[in-house]
C-alpha cells in the first residue's frame, strides 16, 4: 500500500510503501547538514529521493521561492525505490530540477566527471556480512554494503567533484576514522564534523560529515545534535 508522507516544509511530500525500505530520520539531518548550494547536486544512494528532495525544499524555504539554479541528479539502484522516488518527484513537480537515474554508483559515466558543486549521501552503514542481515534483500542491500562499499562511494565522489565541491555524508560513528582514511586518500580534505545523539546525555550514534574537494586541512567540529 502507498501513501504520502508530509515533509512539513514548503507543502513536500515524499512517496512511501508498505514493504519497501523506508527513510529515517538520519536522512533528514544529513539534508539540513549540508550547506545551501546552488548549482550541480548529486544524491548518491537515494532510496525514495528523501535528502535531495528536502534539501531543495529547504533552500525554497530559505529563498522564499523554488530555486531554478539547483540541479539535483539522483542515482539509485533498486528499481522499486528508483519508481518511488520518481513518483515523488512528480508529485511535488520537480521534474524540472531533478533527473533520475536507475543505475549504480560504479557506472555512472565520465561525463559527469567534475560535474558537481555538492555530492550528498545517505550510505549503508553496515560492512557486508557483518550482523544479522534483513530478511529482505531488498532492505539488506540498504542497510549493508552489498552491492557498494563505503570506500567506493567516496572514490566515486571524488570524480565527480568539481575543485571545492563538497560531500555531505552521514555513517556511524565507529566508522569514522574508515571514513577519514579514505576521504585523504582520495584528495577530499574532512571540513565540517557533528554528531548526533539519541537524546540528551546519550553516547553520539550518528557522525555527519563535510569534506571538500583540494583544500587544507581545516577541520571544525559543530556542537552535538539531539535527535
Amino acid at each position: 500500500m502507498q501513501h504520502e508522507e508530509d515533509l512539513l516544509i514548503c507543502g513536500y511530500k515524499i512517496i512511501q510503501r508498505d514493504g519497501l525500505y523506508k527513510f529515517s530520520s538520519d536522512a533528514i539531518l544529513l539534508s539540513r547538514f549540508a550547506p545551501k548550494v546552488y548549482g550541480n547536486v548529486a544524491d548518491f544512494c537515494a532510496g525514495s529521493g528523501i535528502v535531495g528532495i528536502h534539501y531543495f525544499a529547504l533552500i525554497e524555504e530559505a529563498d522564499g521561492k523554488r530555486p531554478e539554479n539547483v540541479k539535483v541528479d539522483a542515482f539509485e539502484l533498486q528499481t522499486p525505490l528508483f519508481d518511488m522516488m520518481l513518483d515523488s518527484v512528480k508529485l511535488n513537480r520537480l521534474e524540472n530540477s531533478f533527473h533520475c537515474y536507475n543505475t549504480a554508483l560504479q557506472e555512472i559515466g565520465a561525463e559527469f566527471d567534475g560535474k558537481y558543486s555538492l555530492i550528498l549521501c545517505n550510505p549503508p552503514y553496515k560492512k557486508n556480512y557483518s550482523g544479522e542481515k534483513n530478511q529482505s534483500e531488498h532492505v539488506a542491500i540498504c542497510r549493508h554494503e552489498i552491492k557498494i562499499t563505503l570506500e567506493e562511494i567516496i572514490s566515486i565522489s571524488a570524480k565527480k567533484l568539481r575543485r571545492g565541491g563538497k560531500l555531505c555524508i552521514c555513517q556511524r560513528t565507529e566508522r569514522l576514522t574508515d571514513m577519514f582514511e579514505q576521504m585523504r586518500k582520495n584528495g577530499l580534505e574532512p571540513t565540517r564534523l557533528q554528531f548526533a545523539t539519541a537524546g540528551k546525555n546519550k553516547k553520539p550514534y550518528l557522525a555527519l560529515v563535510e569534506c571538500v574537494k583540494g583544500v587544507k586541512p581545516q577541520l571544525k567540529v559543530l556542537p552535538n545534535i539531539d535527535n
